[in-house]
């Protein structure tokens, strides 16, 4: 199996035509036809179906597509990390981030590296923080910032402890005293942001530590949805607090503290897959890090 059977492949996919594919990778077609045909003769499948002029992947092909994109796009970073090995000036930098950490904090982050390293190209991929754990044990990023996970193959340094707080309607009945009960809070309304998510399931023991059984009203994916809802009046809701401290500032959202003291807090963290080294970029990244969370502490040897 050879690099340029995967690219004919990929392009004949893509293009949906062995003709096509084959002008745009400066290839006769019979030499294009020639890789797949040696590609599928490795796999043993087909993997197109031939109708006509037209090519339609076959259910191996189907299978095998998700491979084959990743392992050329795993070549492909290794060679941007090759040529940028003598310099973090130039490259391609991939960076995997949970969704609010992306909406939030990464543009801060993103705009000081941008200063330093102006000619750096960056990639984002955005998902929930067991998404990005996953992406960095598969290499599909070199970087990824979420809530901190572990896990044994790889490096978890923390940056920050991220508070989750009550947001309410500026005119809602518990921001005249600027408080309220937990109790209270399990009566209202909730608008709840990703029930798979880390935040959400802490938020959730809270309350049933309290004996309280939250009244969820909605579940979103998005906290600049469950933003807008709150700002209708239409419920309350508990979102890490960078993500709404520009509506708090705006007056379009309030704070609310819980009487009781109960403070929902989640570390965020760095995570790197484990090596002995790391190439420039990465490492250019990471000490911007440690420069921003001065108190960042390694968490590598994770359960």
């Amino acid at each position: 199996m050879e690099i340029g059977q995967l690219e004919a492949f990929l392009t004949a996919v893509r293009l949906h035509s062995f003709s096509r594919a084959a002008s745009e990778l400066g290839v006769t077609q019979p030499t294009l036809s020639t890789r797949i045909l040696l590609l599928e003769s490795d796999l043993g499948e087909p993997l197109f179906s031939r109708i006509g002029r037209g090519v339609r992947l076959t259910d191996a092909g189907r299978t095998f597509l998700p491979y084959a994109q990743r392992a050329l796009d795993t070549l492909e970073r290794g060679k941007e990390t090759v040529v940028a090995s003598r310099t973090a000036a130039t490259g391609r930098l991939h960076i995997g981030a949970a969704r609010g950490i992306s909406s939030a904090v990464l543009p801060g982050i993103l705009e000081t590296f941008h200063e330093r390293y102006p000619a750096v190209d960056v990639a984002i991929k955005t998902g929930r923080s067991s998404e990005v754990l996953e992406w960095v044990l598969s290499e599909q990023i070199q970087v990824g910032v979420s809530r901190a996970l572990n896990h044994p193959e790889v490096v978890t340094t923390h940056l920050y402890d991220e508070e989750i707080v009550l947001v309410t309607h500026p005119e809602h009945r518990f921001t005249k005293d600027g408080h309220a009960s937990i109790y209270e809070v399990g009566s209202e309304p909730l608008i709840i942001y990703d029930k798979e998510s880390t935040y959400f399931v802490l938020m959730d023991r809270v309350c049933r530590e309290a004996g309280i059984v939250p009244n969820i009203a909605m579940d979103l994916d998005s906290i600049e949805s469950t933003k807008r809802m709150i700002e209708r009046g239409l419920g309350v809701s508990f979102l890490p607090y960078k993500s709404v401290e520009r509506e708090f500032g705006m007056g379009t959202l309030a704070h609310v503290q819980l009487e009781e003291g109960h403070r929902i807090t989640l570390p965020t963290a760095a995570m790197v897959r484990r090596a002995s080294s790391y190439g420039p970029l990465v490492t250019a990244f990471l000490d911007l890090l440690q420069s921003m969370y001065g108190s960042a502490e390694e968490e590598g040897e994770a359960d």
